[in-house]
């Protein structure tokens, strides 16, 4: 794709690595590197090996969420929020999916233009989170500046961000307390564990979580999936003849572009990986953007394919920490590029501005996307 050609993928590196170094160890001795398919499946269901647990003094909420938990107390955490996320809750958020993307076309359809990401991919999964956490809309801004800061390479923003987002969700548990209402944050007040209420920190990881989850991949997912499109005349042309074919371009999305290139865990007891010994105590990193293009499991990995199959891609991770909201982010997305195919079939990317990454090495996250509707 040409506009990938100032490195905004990282492909050939991956390519290198998989090849010549598929598990290395960093320079300080302390991280692992893991680029390989069949490797990086393996990091992500072996947790009694590598395990996703925070630590239990940590002052960081996320520390406590589902996302640094291992079995037992992962199962007991995934199961309170499961049934908000079952596919008869999701399919019911159809038409809520459809409004919100018709207004947010409608807004920039009277400009002519938009940022992809500011006006479209980032608004519609944050308003949708945000109503089904019980939060208010109105601080929709921040909830990205403070997303944008989860995920983001600055560790002051990254703590910052938590500070704030502690205080914010804070106030609102309280409030449920007193005041219980219909939505998620109600519900992780009221759950009980072994008898036990979660304690503060649990509900404010589960928030920070759920907010940052349920936002940062799908907008990713969606402006990713806009550029493919633009990039490939043959893809818009199938598309725009048959939308039957816009999950699989959705799925391939998730492959190609990896909205979540990286993710890490730390090695639980000694053991062996392709002739390496990682030792206890360790951490690896899990290039899932990697594994999404190993030539072993994918052929030709480096077409963006909408009609590959089967696409056992690991953009939505793997095991136990499967993504609790893929639905939730393929239904979105799928709504969003179906109402504009049909609405701006020959909508552009605005080619007079370089596209650049958001400092995060952990997502594929493209800072704007400028696109021309008319």
């Amino acid at each position: 794709m040409e506009w990938n050609k100032n490195g905004l993928l990282p492909l050939e590196w991956f390519k290198q690595m998989r090849v010549n170094s598929p598990v290395i160890e960093s320079e300080n001795n302390l991280v692992w590197n893991v680029f390989k398919y069949e490797d990086v499946k393996a990091a992500f269901t072996n947790y009694d090996i590598f395990s996703s647990q925070g630590s239990p003094s940590s002052e960081d909420p996320l520390e406590f969420s589902i996302l640094r938990q291992d079995p037992p107390k992962h199962r007991q955490l995934r199961k309170l929020v499961s049934q908000a996320f079952t596919p008869r809750v999701i399919e019911s958020l159809t038409p809520k999916i459809q409004a919100i993307t018709t207004s947010l076309l409608d807004e920039a359809e009277k400009k002519g233009h938009m940022d992809a990401i500011a006006d479209f991919s980032s608004p519609l999964p944050i308003t949708v989170i945000a109503e089904m956490l019980g939060v208010s809309i109105e601080h929709r801004e921040k909830f990205k500046e403070w997303s944008d800061a989860l995920v983001g390479d600055h560790a002051e923003n990254f703590y910052q961000c938590q500070r704030e987002m502690s205080e914010y969700f804070s106030v609102i548990a309280e409030d449920r307390r007193r005041h219980p209402q219909e939505d998620l944050i109600t519900k992780l007040v009221q759950a009980r564990i072994d008898n036990d209420h979660l304690s503060d920190m649990e509900i404010i990881g589960f928030c920070i979580l759920l907010l940052v989850a349920g936002n940062e991949t799908t907008t990713n997912l969606i402006s990713s999936a806009m550029l493919g499109i633009d990039s490939l005349p043959e893809v818009r042309a199938q598309l725009l003849a048959d939308r039957t074919l816009i999950p699989g371009a959705i799925e391939e999305t998730f492959r190609y572009f990896s909205p979540v290139q990286l993710m890490f865990r730390h090695v639980k007891e000694d053991t062996v990986l392709r002739g390496q010994e990682l030792k206890k105590g360790q951490f690896i990193h899990i290039w899932m953007a990697s594994a999404n293009h190993d030539e072993d499991v994918f052929e030709r990995p480096e077409e963006f394919n909408i009609h590959r199959n089967p696409n056992p891609h690991l953009g939505l991770g793997s095991g136990i920490h499967f993504c609790l909201g893929s639905q939730l982010a393929r239904l979105e997305s799928k709504i969003a590029i179906e109402t504009l195919l049909e609405r701006f079939p020959n909508y552009r990317r605005d080619r007079s501005t370089e596209l650049t990454r958001m400092d995060s090495t952990m997502m594929f996250a493209l800072k704007e996307l400028p696109i021309i509707l008319k």
